[in-house]
């Protein structure tokens, strides 16, 4: 039989709002692996971000950052950490406006703004902790994103100077991602097909929101959440029930790989 594997996103996929997994969807991933299925988170989030969630369900393969840091079982296969030369000058123009910015990568969070209230504002949600105030971070560390905090009718400049280098997504009203320019869950994806020799016929994905739709449309099979954005629902081959009526299980049940 060939190869099968599963792709989960995290907010409004594996967990809900009230940032708990349900009992379907654990016992759903205990009988995928059971049923010699490969199991994946694919999440905007740092690995250390969600290494909580990746030990409760025993799952050691994950996209992260956006597929800028792929790690099939306990083994980085991609990984597309950003310019050290432009994060270095970003941050010149980011000073000078009085904008802070947080280095990430695979292990941790940085900062070059001691004990900023926009920072924490930002991050509560997303990280246990402050990120370690470390100017300079990027200069001898790879850095697979930066968070940039400032207020949507500052971010032009930024866009225009660096069209073509970086992508940037807003997730807060003072706060965006940058990114390297092309990077999705999908090249996560791809890389996964590639190690895995992995027809994409094989390949299943679960998401509900705007940065799943490249790979719910690079899987063979995309799968989105009933509580999922319309968007995302029309980027899916199917649309399951929600997160907390167990959209998981039945969703997998449907495709019988359960």
């Amino acid at each position: 039989m060939d190869d099968k594997i599963v792709f989960f996103d995290i907010d409004g996929t594996l967990v809900n709002e009230r940032k708990e997994i349900p009992e379907s969807t654990k016992e759903s991933i205990v009988q995928l692996k059971k049923n010699g299925v490969h199991v994946a988170i694919a999440t905007g989030r740092g690995p250390f971000m969600f290494e909580p969630i990746r030990k409760e369900l025993a799952i050691d393969s994950f996209v992260s950052f956006n597929g800028s840091y792929v790690v099939f079982q306990d083994e980085v296969i991609h990984k597309t950490p950003l310019s050290a030369e432009f994060i270095h000058k970003i941050e010149e123009e980011a000073k000078t406006a009085g904008h802070p910015l947080v280095y990430l990568d695979h292990q941790k969070a940085t900062c070059n703004a001691d004990d900023h209230e926009v920072i924490r504002n930002c991050t509560y949600n997303l990280m246990p902790n402050y990120p370690m105030y470390h100017p300079g971070f990027y200069e001898d560390n790879e850095v697979y994103q930066v968070l940039l905090f400032c207020q949507e009718d500052q971010e032009k400049g930024y866009r225009d100077s660096y069209k073509g280098t970086f992508d940037f997504i807003r997730w807060h009203e003072d706060a965006l991602d940058i990114l390297p320019t092309g990077g999705s869950k999908a090249k996560g994806i791809e890389a996964f097909m590639e190690k895995m020799n992995i027809k994409q016929e094989n390949v299943f994905a679960f998401g509900d929101a705007l940065n799943d739709i490249e790979m719910l449309t690079a899987a063979g099979t995309g799968i989105a959440m009933g509580n999922g954005l319309k968007e995302a629902k029309e980027a899916a081959d199917y649309v399951t029930r929600s997160v907390d009526e167990d959209g998981i299980y039945y969703g997998l049940k449907h495709f019988g790989l359960i």
